[in-house]
């Protein structure tokens, strides 16, 4: 599974949007978010869909659908709850 490329991340612009609301994650990149000077989440794309990679537990990747409305809410979600 490759990185996301640029064009799959811009058809996903509210998502990234959301993402940069949060006050915790800084955008390194595109699509390249940190945690304080840690890498927190990026994406990779498989078939014309996107996947997050995300440090849910603080230590490893969790790779998690979010291509969908539903699967990027859900997301969202278990950053927000990550992050507190």
């Amino acid at each position: 599974m490759k990185h996301a490329s640029e064009k799959i991340l811009c058809s996903h612009s509210g998502l990234l949007a959301q993402l940069r609301a949060i006050s915790e994650l800084n955008e390194k990149r595109l699509g390249v978010y940190y945690k304080k000077s840690r890498a927190f989440l990026h994406f990779h794309e498989d078939e014309g869909k996107l996947f997050a990679d995300v440090r849910l537990d603080g230590a490893n990747f969790h790779r998690l659908a979010a291509d969908s409305n539903p699967e990027q809410k859900s997301l969202l979600s278990r950053i927000q709850k990550a992050l507190k």
